[in-house]
């Protein structure tokens, strides 16, 4: 068991599990630049006081998580005893956020790089600078979670565990299933040409908010483009990709965009809007 530090910088969509019931895949970069990935983390289940922001430095006791090759993979052994301890801000043009995440980690621009070092089992985690974003495609999904997992997620709510806080199981509502499936399509350095689905929270969040105020689908995904095309295409657009656990080794390219970082031009002003 170790102590790790370390800056929020992924949380996915919520996924449901049969064994951890609803789950968030969490990870961050360390102070020295390397990456960890902490999974399962209950996310909503988290007590208020230990709910964390994207780019909040936390402190928690982890172990490596056993079964999962990937070399980032952990596991937090109290997932209710994340302590946040600090923000990173976007302060004087992102600089602390450039520093540590686009000058300290390493940033990938080949796909043929960055699939060969999966496949070695090098990396499962990483930042990609794509050399250009084609489009964001939108394609329909299931509008319902998996009828097996959902079961096997309220059948564990309803069973009380006498070791732990139950409160969480009186109210804890199931977060909607996002009913399409988003991804970028782009083209690297070398001008290969790939599209990765987008499993980071904010997009769903995103979808779900334009959804409730404009009411259609359709509304919610011209939305949805206008964020993630035409405002961040006039940014310094990065992604923090990660492999899934059971396509790792497996897939031809493993890699889904697990986050965005639309971070400013080192020399372009943040505008209000």
């Amino acid at each position: 068991m170790t102590r790790e530090k370390l800056l929020i910088t992924v949380k996915t969509y919520p996924t449901l599990s049969k064994k951890y019931g609803e789950t968030v895949c969490t990870a961050g970069i360390r102070p020295d630049g390397s990456w960890l990935r902490l999974y399962p983390v209950p996310f909503r289940r988290l007590d208020e006081k230990e709910q964390y922001r994207k780019f909040d430095w936390i402190e928690c006791d982890v172990i490596k998580h056993k079964g999962d090759p990937r070399p980032e993979s952990f596991r937090p052994t109290n997932p209710d005893d994340f302590i946040p301890v600090g923000h990173m801000d976007t302060s004087h043009n992102w600089n602390a956020r450039r520093q540590l995440i686009l000058n300290k980690s390493y940033v990938y621009t080949d796909l043929a790089e960055l699939i060969d070092d999966a496949k070695l089992g090098t990396c499962s985690l990483a930042v990609f600078k794509p050399e250009k974003v084609v489009r964001l495609k939108v394609e329909s999904d299931d509008r319902i979670w998996d009828p097996k997992k959902l079961q096997a997620f309220r059948d564990q709510a309803n069973q009380p565990d006498l070791f732990e806080d139950n409160s969480w199981k009186r109210t804890f509502e199931m977060i909607p299933k996002l009913p399409y499936v988003f991804k970028y399509v782009f083209e690297d350095v070398g001008g290969r040409s790939s599209q990765m689905q987008i499993l980071d929270w904010e997009i769903g969040a995103l979808f779900w908010n334009c959804k409730r105020k404009y009411h259609e689908d359709s509304m919610a995904i011209k939305k949805v483009k206008e964020k993630y095309m035409d405002e961040f295409l006039t940014k310094d657009l990065h992604f923090f990709l990660g492999t899934t656990q059971e396509f790792h080794f497996r897939a031809p390219n493993p890699w889904v965009i697990i986050g965005v970082f639309p971070i400013p031009y080192e020399h372009q002003l943040e505008l209000p809007f």
